[in-house]
């Protein structure tokens, strides 16, 4: 088995109402249970996109924190899966399923597997 990122960038998601999304939430519910059931699922969640962001740099040799990532990641990641699944044709078939109940673009990344000493 393996473990994959399943995510979206949030400016792939269109404009919608808050129907639309509840509707969009509503499509989510059945494949997130069918999921667990085929025991695919690790975890699932989407950004808060108003709360806080904080950057960690340890260079100077103690843990600096700053407000706001390098990087506007929270622009720019806005939910996710991880699945643990036995290949890369079953971590697509998840993916396009989440893909068609969200209705917008998915990515999918394989995780790197710790070599074993």
């Amino acid at each position: 088995m393996a473990e994959y990122l399943v995510a979206f960038n949030e400016e792939w998601v269109p404009d919608h109402t808050e129907a639309e999304l509840a509707g969009k939430s509503a499509a989510l519910r059945p494949l997130l249970e069918e999921m667990r059931a085929a025991g695919v699922l690790i975890f699932t969640g989407g950004l808060d996109p108003d709360a806080p962001v904080y950057s960690v740099d340890v260079s100077s040799g103690a843990p600096l924190f700053t407000d706001g990532p390098y990087v506007e990641s929270k622009e720019h990641l806005g939910g996710f899966a991880v699945l643990n699944v036995p290949d890369d044709e079953a971590a697509r078939y998840w993916a396009g399923k989440i893909a068609t109940a969200c209705g917008w673009p998915q990515q999918v990344h394989q995780f790197r597997v710790p070599k074993k000493h």
